[in-house]
């Protein structure tokens, strides 16, 4: 049931606002206050102009869909077993929008961000044991950026790695500088970065010659994934890779900037765009994601170089394999972008999940050098005590442990926007709650034969 209340809005005014019955008002603040509607949305402009205007936290939870950590898994996954995993990706990306549009829809119904909705509904203890697991994500995701990003400056300017990993430590001062000047501009930013990353790939495919119709084959899902335990191993990895828990609080957030009515029509308007937004950006990781691996399988798989598993080696190889060092300094260019791009929705993950759960707001600049420092120290022991192979295996190590933590955010999801108290109206419908419930029991599933077949 919902209720009408009211609750500070930007600039000191006071807003009314739609929430679940029994929500305490004090707890009834936004998520990302500072940026909260604040991108217009023309009432009566054209479907491209609406769209247009719905258009960005699309292609910012895309990025958590490209980021260094699905290279190190899809890079394993093509050299090793070819295409054979695209089904994988494939199949991730489906689960992908299936759950991010329930992330939106939540954020959109109720005003809340995932993480607020959870300290709203479970107990303290409940709520913080879940920012514990989601913290953990974090730190996994920005332990890949912050690799991905010391890989791509070794490969570019030959800096070592060390020397590179501590250089991610002052990307917090561009953070910062570009969260003053409005969430747009962070937007356009990622759209940039993400349009050179699909340049890149797109000559990478042209210049590796893969093979269509195996690749085209490779697409339908086959036996042999989950009986060969180290394909299952790197399937699951691409899994935790492609959905990434801490991407449905932050679609959860910031699709609350737009600034539409705050009516039943309104929020019915905002969800069929930003579904929109959502699918397109999404197909667009899929193509990226799909691209790392295929030529990955026709540039090293098909060619004898099955061992190659991390990213350091594929670059030195892509050169002589393709016949042009352009293929290789590409590759590295898309890395950088990718690491720096993850940089800047991982901060305001971070922000959503700390301020969600907790409710306490730090400065920006001290929330992201803790993140860092997390993920920095121990990126820092390994590459001085194993140099690059101990890099690479704590990438995919990495994103295995973001495929861990996957049930613990999806659940509460799926269980809150089947529940007609918070969604009214818009609670799911039968189909979507079977959907929903069935890519979960998939995910959960996984992760419990995983965690057996290792600990056997």
């Amino acid at each position: 049931m919902l209720e009408t209340v009211k609750s500070p809005a930007r600039g000191g005014r006071i807003k009314t606002l739609l929430a679940p019955k029994g929500w305490r008002r004090e707890k009834m603040q936004h998520s990302l206050p500072e940026v909260f509607a604040s991108v217009p949305v023309p009432a009566q402009g054209s479907f491209w102009k609406k769209l247009l205007a719905f258009s960005g936290p699309g292609l910012m939870v895309a990025v958590g869909y490209m980021d260094p950590g699905n290279w190190a898994t899809d890079i394993a996954g093509g050299a090793q077993f070819g295409y054979t995993l695209l089904s994988v990706i494939l199949i991730s990306n489906i689960f992908a929008i299936i759950l991010q549009y329930l992330a939106l829809k939540l954020g959109i119904v109720t005003e809340r961000d995932l993480a607020q909705v959870c300290r709203d509904h479970y107990s303290p203890v409940v709520s913080f044991c879940l920012w514990v697991l989601c913290e953990i994500a974090i730190a996994a995701c920005d332990l890949a950026e912050v690799i991905g990003s010391a890989l791509a400056l070794n490969l570019l300017f030959h800096i070592p790695l060390a020397v590179g990993v501590a250089i991610t430590a002052l990307d917090v001062l561009v953070i910062l500088f570009f969260q003053y000047k409005g969430f747009r501009l962070i937007e356009s930013i990622v759209a940039s970065l993400i349009f050179v990353i699909l340049a890149c790939f797109s000559y990478e495919i042209l210049a590796s010659h893969p093979d269509f119709f195996p690749l085209i084959s490779n697409l339908i899902p086959k036996q042999q994934i989950m009986t060969n335990p180290s394909m299952l191993y790197i399937a699951i990895g691409i899994m935790g890779a492609t959905v990434m828990p801490h991407n449905l609080y932050l679609h959860s957030s910031i699709v609350q900037t737009r600034n539409y009515e705050r009516n039943e029509a309104g929020k019915k308007m905002a969800i069929k765009f930003a579904t929109i937004d959502s699918t397109a950006a999404l197909l667009f990781a899929f193509f990226i994601n799909a691209s790392i691996l295929i030529v990955a399988g026709a540039t090293f798989h098909n060619t004898g170089h099955q061992g190659v598993a991390d990213i350091m080696e594929a670059h030195k190889l892509l050169a002589p394999l393709l016949g042009t060092t352009l293929a290789s300094t590409l590759f590295a260019i898309a890395l950088l972008a990718s690491g720096q791009n993850s940089t800047l929705t991982g901060t305001l993950a971070g922000q959503i999940v700390m301020e969600g759960f907790l409710n306490i707001r730090l400065k920006p600049w001290l929330r992201r050098l803790i993140t860092r420092a997390i993920a920095i120290i121990p990126a820092f022991i390994v590459t001085l005590v194993y140099g690059e192979k101990g890099i690479a295996n704590l990438l995919v190590l990495s994103q295995v442990i973001l495929s861990m933590q996957l049930s613990f955010a999806v659940i509460p999801l799926i269980l809150f926007t089947n529940n007609p108290k918070k969604m009214g109206s818009f609670a799911n419908s039968w189909y979507t709650q079977w959907t929903a419930w069935t890519v979960a029991i998939i995910i959960l599933g996984l992760n419990i034969y995983l965690l057996y077949d290792t600990f056997r």
